[in-house]
């Protein structure tokens, strides 16, 4: 299982959910919470982070690491921290200080504003091994002062790495840089040139592509090499280490938000290599592509398709290319599949406001279109209630770089409560209810001042859920 099993799209809290939480503590007994979370094993994690940050010292992103972090347990919510709050809603107890999350947050490895505090959240238990423990532990470490770096948190879609030609190039470039990591001298430069030209081609064939793939290198990206320099590896092993992970990740599913996690480290470690003081310069528009070939003063590409095809064989490209041409076929049959679910059968849709959070398992995501996705399991909140989903997905759509929309079947009985259907639960809020949507069978929700004469939201034309070509 992935060390990363959820990651939050959007966690704000306000004060009223802070004062939920602390009727939740109050009405929790400290047995339960000790019991979910064992409060020495959470002092000595608290410990280990803080020991691996005060060893790097400030080097890597000239400031400390370290900083508040509380664990959760997903079943039972509760939590243990490294620190108070500032309205003592978290309990002191051995050192370590104890409450609940809130139901409305979504609970994932992120960072959170919660209770005036800037926190990291782990979800518990943690990995057994140290090394993965410490990964893990440090690249969440990361994403709580990415602001102050200026590097601001982005998810972006990257559904195009769904698509076969999407995911030849990506692993052709993971292949080329696994080669790179390894080698030294001219071997390497050829290495890096080929990884470069693959990555160019495979975004010349999207729109928008290379400023998704931007995007998301820059936040899951770098956190994931945060956690590889600082988790207590030798620096001597860490190429070796990433060129395995490169190698292990063919013919993965989940690409459009792994692919960070795994070409992240990898161009932070050659750019190490080939410049030290590369991260000064870093800002939220770099490419760490283009920063490399900077760095190691690489000029010509390979280009044109029989160059490229040429180069691909130094990768097994031939072979590659077969086991995606198949894989393709398979996905073409599950979006058919998709259709019937959640675009030619009823549903239900459910907007998403600027508020909304979202929790996902990255592995269990795949493109229906360029602005839909579908995602297994997923747990949505936002002023209409909590979505939970355990299987068959729910549809997640974007517009303007922006969740937009839910669409899950249609419920067989509205009326029941909590409403339910096909491997989903929804707890509507108080104030929210649900109306007839655009088409026969469609529902959707809307909140009581809204009227009965309100028109219900329109479903997206044919253009925005048709599968890709």
């Amino acid at each position: 299982m992935r060390r990363y099993a959820f990651r939050a799209h959007r966690l704000q809290v306000s004060d009223r959910v802070a004062v939920l939480a602390a009727v939740m503590v109050a009405a929790t007994s400290f047995g339960a919470l000790a019991q979910e979370i064992p409060l020495e094993a959470a002092a000595r994690a608290f410990d280990e982070a803080k020991t691996l940050s005060a060893a790097d010292g400030g080097r890597l992103w000239s400031r400390p690491l370290a900083g508040p972090m509380f664990f959760v347990d997903r079943s039972s919510r509760s939590v243990v921290a490294n620190q108070a709050d500032p309205a003592g809603t978290l309990k002191p107890v051995a050192n370590v200080f104890t409450g609940a999350l809130p139901e409305e947050m979504a609970i994932a490895n992120t960072a959170i504003d919660w209770l005036g505090i800037r926190w990291t959240m782990v979800v518990w238990p943690l990995p057994e091994l140290r090394y993965a423990r410490g990964r893990l532990l440090m690249h969440e470490l990361f994403h709580r002062i990415q602001d102050d770096l200026g590097l601001p948190a982005a998810n972006p879609a990257n559904n195009h790495l769904d698509v076969s030609e999407g995911r030849i190039w990506l692993q052709l470039e993971w292949r080329a840089l696994s080669e790179a990591l390894i080698r030294a001298g001219d071997d390497r430069h050829r290495a890096v040139a080929d990884a470069l030209a693959f990555r160019l081609h495979r975004r010349s064939l999207f729109a928008g592509a290379a400023d998704e793939e931007r995007a998301l290198e820059l936040n899951e990206g770098l956190a994931e090499y945060t956690g590889y320099k600082t988790c207590g590896l030798p620096e001597t092993v860490l190429p070796d280490r990433v060129a395995i992970r490169l190698d292990q990740q063919q013919g993965g599913t989940g690409f459009v938000r792994n692919f960070a996690y795994v070409s992240g480290p990898a161009y932070g470690l050659l750019l190490d290599a080939a410049d030290p003081a590369w991260r000064k310069s870093l800002t939220k528009d770099s490419d760490l592509g283009d920063l490399l070939r900077a760095a190691m003063q690489i000029g010509e590409l390979p280009q044109g398709n029989a160059e490229l095809l040429r180069a691909a064989e130094r990768y097994d490209g031939r072979a590659l290319i077969s086991a995606e041409k198949a894989r393709e076929a398979q996905r073409q049959a599950r979006l058919a599949e998709y259709r019937a679910r959640f675009v030619d059968g009823p549903v239900l849709l459910l907007p998403a406001s600027g508020d909304v959070s979202y929790s996902f398992d990255p592995n269990g995501i795949e493109a229906y279109s360029d602005v839909s996705s579908v995602y297994a399991p997923l747990r949505a909140t936002d002023a209409w209630g909590v979505l939970e989903v355990t299987s068959g997905g729910a549809m997640l759509e974007r517009r303007d770089g922006r969740v937009h929309s839910f669409r899950v079947p249609a419920p067989a009985d509205p009326t029941a409560r909590p409403v339910a259907g096909e491997g989903w639960t929804l707890r509507l809020s108080p104030g929210w209810s649900i109306a007839d949507g655009s088409r026969p069978g469609d529902l959707t929700l809307r909140p009581a001042q809204a009227g009965a004469n309100a028109q219900p939201e329109s479903r997206p034309g044919s253009a925005d859920t048709r599968p890709p070509e």
